[in-house]
């Protein structure tokens, strides 16, 4: 094994693990000066005790620490559920903001407390969270993951929800940019195109015009009329998003081994090209025998600056434990305002 003494920076890669404790081979691939972070689902967890452990095990590999991430945004996507609180769909805030306006952006701050206080208290260092896209209620893949379909709502109540991730000492990830919402195609299985024009594209690029995101994933569509790649491979794209949007955080790549990413080729011509078009971290999941393929054929040129922004998102302050937060004002406030929503 790697002595972890090695590393000044992380590397560039996101990868996963196979059950609830690391294997020998996790422990090989975990350390690989490719790797600078581990992705979390369902499979990796049965309880918060075990999930504790496993996050300070995997914490300890190294110098500095791998970020822990997890795609926990409410609804259908919350990947830890027995011993954490059920988070509501995003939708249900966008519902409710038609009814109350003030009441949806106090229950959008509760929830991003509340979300990330409790990753936090495991072990936790980020969600894949907000959502931006817009509902066009064309797209099964987002749907309900959605705020509403008015940009201006969803960049209202997603700022609210960033708010409560900060306050628990959480980064923010928006997601899909530019936007997912409008295409029928899901990119975990197919490869959607979106024919529109940056013009027609302009409202679902109005919550990254308006928000103070930490990291951006692009999402694995084409847009033709833009660039014949996916946003997650083109240089026309990601400039748009640091020069003229003036983004400064991390650019995550979605999962490069979805169908959707397939039009780059093979799993090292992928990330060459997501690397190449300016994703400062790749995520690779599910797909062990992947992993294996880059960390031994794969070989970037290091940039200190891509690591230096992923390291900007691991927690700076410490977390409160589950005990502590029953007894704070944030987290109960967080606990009644969703029990409100999800009594509606």
């Amino acid at each position: 094994m790697i002595n972890s003494s090695s590393f000044a920076l992380p590397g560039c890669l996101m990868i996963d693990i196979a059950g609830i404790e690391m294997t020998d081979l996790d422990r090989e691939r975990l350390c690989h000066p490719l790797v600078g972070g581990v992705i979390l689902f369902s499979r990796n967890y049965t309880t918060p005790d075990q999930l504790r452990r496993l996050c300070i095990e995997l914490h300890a590999l190294r110098t500095p620490p791998l970020l822990i991430a997890v795609d926990h945004e409410g609804g259908r996507v919350q990947r830890f559920r027995e011993g954490f609180t059920r988070l509501p769909a995003m939708r249900q805030l966008g519902h409710l903001w038609g009814v109350d306006r003030s009441a949806a952006q106090a229950a959008a701050r509760g929830i991003g407390f509340v979300l990330a206080a409790e990753l936090r208290a495991q072990g936790v260092d980020l969600t894949f969270t907000p959502v931006l896209d817009l509902d066009y209620g064309r797209s099964s893949v987002i749907g309900d993951r959605s705020f509403h379909r008015d940009p201006a709502i969803v960049a209202e109540l997603a700022e609210a929800l960033i708010e409560g991730l900060r306050l628990a000492g959480m980064a923010a990830c928006g997601k899909h940019f530019p936007g997912h919402g409008h295409v029928v195609a899901d990119s975990h299985l197919e490869i959607p195109v979106d024919e529109r024009s940056l013009v027609e594209l302009s409202d679902d690029l109005r919550p990254y015009r308006h928000l103070l995101l930490d990291a951006v994933m692009p999402a694995h569509v084409i847009y033709p009329q833009i660039d014949g790649q996916p946003a997650g491979f083109s240089k026309r794209w990601l400039k748009i998003l640091r020069e003229e949007f003036k983004f400064d955080g991390v650019i995550f790549s979605d999962d490069l081994s979805m169908q959707g990413a397939s039009v780059a080729g093979d799993i090292v011509e992928r990330a060459a090209a997501a690397w190449a078009a300016g994703c400062d971290m790749l995520l690779v999941c599910n797909a062990p025998d992947s992993v294996g393929e880059l960390l031994e054929r794969w070989q970037p040129s290091p940039d200190p600056q891509r690591a230096r922004r992923v390291l900007g998102l691991m927690p700076s302050q410490p977390a409160m434990g589950m005990e502590s937060l029953q007894t704070d004002a944030n987290y109960q406030a967080g606990m009644r305002s969703m029990a409100a929503l999800l009594e509606r």
